[in-house]
């Protein structure tokens, strides 16, 4: 070929490729992510962090007796069949139960376990479920047991020797032997009532609202006890991991006892509890106390949201508290609700006006969850409160989940190993964000009681494929769950678009997880830098 020819058609090859690339640069391009996440993982998420509670609360609330069935003298099965659904990290059997429990009441054979008198609750407790029954039930639904051992009554005197003679307190001893019971493989008196192998549990909680009310232990005298609980309960099995009370007094402006716990028996201590159950507004005009919400729900929509906020700062306080310290150790949140009149009654709890309260503050923990290893949104099963997350019909039929319940559950359920950060977000939706492997997860709450909120996905240096997104999004925020439908408030699954703009509507009111798929060479390529780094 002639050399002019040559450089002609190099010449039209050449403006040839710019046109495509001037017509290329007016194509639209893809929208850049309203929500943005950095896929390195920050923190591991712990597997307890979404817990449930049980207490048996006598007459009040038919609570852990509503549960046990003893016409098959077994576990309601449909009971098990939801708690399987709620999925729990961990069960936490005691609260305020625990200052006059005795532990060994509970096992042996079931026709010599004696009744009990329930002080706090009303009435008696048969101590038909025990410690064998509580560790079965948390072995079949895959959580792992949190025992609240009898803390000499958090100082309560009253129990030290009540009017009848009876002593209802327990020492570090029997604390420990409690701790032999359950973890020693030789334990005579377990081998001897039919279990030949430990149940090896580890998770145990010394005090409960011990700070709270001015007739317990001062803090120098709970702090005196945990040390002496601790190293007693830790000589029969050092692997256990301990629980200390660390909350406030009953006033606002009492100081956290955190501080000096943790100064005190920090070395003894694996976690530190603090309960989240005065979410409450100072405001005498709050429409949240009664009845009054039903008049005004968006109202009550913002008033919830207000007290989330709460919720955050007092989880900021306390990780200021152990950072001064420079202290290990880790947070534990063993009971929370909120806390409205009429107490725990109030039928609000029964309507997804509060779904997105429970959302954004399960959202807080997970997204502290560096120091926050337990929490939970609720009180555990029952048949009156609307504070629990599991409510049971009673005398028989269903068993079916509160809002609380239904938040906690979705969130379990589907849920990441480790926490990321959320980058960009826009203001009305609230979102944490996890990651499994090539599979980000994001926990979001449309803070907006009115309009839908429009997001479109991205994740640095990572290639979104696709997904799909569990989705509750009652079209009445007023909806209530009941024993008559019972599951209104299951999760939709619906699949993510895929294409250059993943985007999701996440209704008014919405509580969603969307689970993002990664492109799996970059997801690795990124997996593997993060491993160097950590």
């Amino acid at each position: 070929m002639p050399h002019g020819r040559r450089r002609f058609m190099q010449k039209c090859s050449a403006l040839a490729l710019a046109s495509v690339m001037d017509s290329r640069a007016h194509l639209p391009s893809a929208p850049s992510p309203s929500v943005l996440i950095d896929p390195k993982p920050l923190f591991e998420i712990s597997p307890t962090l979404y817990m449930q509670f049980m207490e048996p609360l006598g007459i009040t609330d038919g609570s852990v007796e509503a549960a046990w069935d003893y016409d098959t003298d077994n576990w309601r099965a449909d009971f098990v069949a939801t708690v399987k659904d709620v999925a729990p990290g961990t069960l936490r059997f005691g609260g305020i139960f625990s200052r006059y429990y005795r532990w060994r009441e509970g096992v042996g054979p079931v026709e010599k376990r004696p009744a009990t008198r329930n002080y706090a609750w009303g009435g008696k407790e048969t101590n038909r479920v025990g410690t064998h029954e509580f560790v079965d039930l948390c072995r079949r639904v895959g959580a792992e047991p949190l025992v609240a051992v009898n803390f000499l009554s958090d100082g309560r005197r009253r129990f030290w020797k009540t009017r009848s003679g009876a002593v209802r307190t327990g020492d570090a001893q029997e604390a420990a032997d409690w701790v032999s019971y359950v973890n020693d493989p030789d334990n005579a008196e377990r081998r001897a009532n039919g279990v030949a192998e430990p149940y090896n549990l580890k998770l145990w909680q010394l005090g409960n609202e011990t700070s709270y009310g001015n007739d317990g232990f001062t803090k120098d005298e709970s702090i005196q006890h945990t040390v002496e609980f601790a190293k007693a309960m830790k000589q029969r099995d050092p692997t256990i991991r301990l629980i200390g009370w660390g909350d406030r007094g009953s006033k606002p402006s009492d100081p956290l006892w955190a501080g000096e716990l943790l100064d005190r028996a920090g070395t003894v201590l694996d976690f530190v509890a603090i309960h989240m159950m005065q979410q409450r507004l100072k405001s005498p005009s709050t429409v949240l106390e009664g009845l009054r919400y039903q008049q005004e729900p968006e109202r009550a929509w913002e008033e919830l949201l207000e007290l989330s906020t709460a919720i955050e700062l007092r989880i900021q306080e306390l990780e200021e508290a152990l950072g001064s310290l420079k202290s290990p150790v880790s947070i534990a949140v063993t009971e929370g609700h909120l806390s409205l009149r009429p107490r725990n009654l109030n039928p609000i709890l029964c309507e997804w006006l509060t779904g997105v309260f429970h959302a954004r503050s399960m959202n807080i923990y997970q997204r502290h969850g560096a120091r926050v290893k337990i929490a939970t949104a609720a009180d555990f099963c029952g048949t009156r409160w609307t504070t629990n997350a599991v409510m049971l019909q009673v005398p028989r039929g269903v068993t079916y989940l509160m809002p609380a319940g239904s938040v906690m559950a979705l969130f379990k359920t589907h849920n990441g190993t480790r926490g990321v950060a959320v980058k960009l977000c826009p203001s009305d939706l609230d979102i944490a964000a996890s990651r499994a492997g090539d599979r980000i997860f994001l926990h979001v709450a449309n803070l907006d009681y009115e309009r839908p909120a429009q997001a479109t996905f991205g994740v640095e240096g990572i290639t979104v494929t696709g997904g799909r997104v569990f989705e509750i999004a009652p079209q009445n925020l007023r909806q209530a769950v009941s024993e008559d439908q019972p599951t209104v408030f299951a999760p939709k699954e619906k699949p993510l678009p895929s294409g250059p703009e993943c985007s999701w509507s996440f209704p008014a009111g919405s509580v969603s997880v969307v689970e993002l798929h990664l492109a799996a060479s970059s997801a690795e390529g990124v997996g593997g830098d993060i491993q160097k780094r950590m």
